[in-house]
């Protein structure tokens, strides 16, 4: 449990990036309780609100929406990231997706009460989720120009290069869906890529 925490707190520490916060940072770590999901359980099914803001400690999250019938992944939260169906967590609506286990997963969770309670009165929370929003936008708005501006070859050499333990940890067809192409494509081009 104390190396659970280590690592939380290393983590919120390296968004916060403010070194006079660092006091206020175990307020936050407190807040969390230990959450586990087995592979296929669902964080949040589309329809319910979700109830967490989570830490991601071991395991893999697949953010997924399902189109014309189709499953399609829209992200993946890996060890060390945060997940959450971030505005039906905050207004407590329904979500729009579906967040599932795709292995066994050892998460912390923030209830949203305990979050709201953290955004009033926590500098150093306060600071984080600023912090963490803004890196998130830059993420979304890197991917949406990347559908739009590269080849499904040049998508998948630039995971390899900035995610390459995505590869190792997540099942092909998953990938081929958050790149935005079929698994037989998805083949291909790992075969004519090494």
């Amino acid at each position: 449990m104390e190396a659970s925490k280590k690592a939380i707190t290393q983590r919120i520490q390296n968004i916060v990036n403010d070194e006079n916060l660092n006091t206020l940072i175990p307020e936050i770590i407190n807040c969390f309780n230990e959450f586990s999901l087995s592979r296929n359980e669902f964080l949040v099914k589309k329809g319910e609100a979700c109830r967490y803001f989570c830490f991601v400690e071991s395991g893999i999250l697949q953010y997924a929406v399902t189109v014309s019938g189709q499953e399609k992944t829209t992200y993946l939260a890996l060890r060390n990231g945060f997940a959450s169906s971030l505005k039906s967590f905050l207004q407590q609506t329904p979500s729009p997706k579906n967040i599932k286990a795709l292995s066994a997963c050892k998460l912390w969770v923030l209830k949203i009460d305990d979050f709201k309670h953290l955004m009033k009165n926590n500098k150093a929370f306060h600071q984080f989720y600023y912090n963490f929003i803004e890196n998130q936008i830059f993420l979304i708005d890197d991917y949406r120009i990347d559908l739009l501006t590269l080849t499904p070859e040049e998508r998948y050499k630039k995971l390899l290069v900035n995610e390459p333990k995505l590869l190792q940890e997540v099942p092909l067809h998953y990938l081929a869906s958050f790149l935005g192409i079929s698994t037989r494509h998805m083949s291909r081009i790992r075969k004519n890529i090494k």
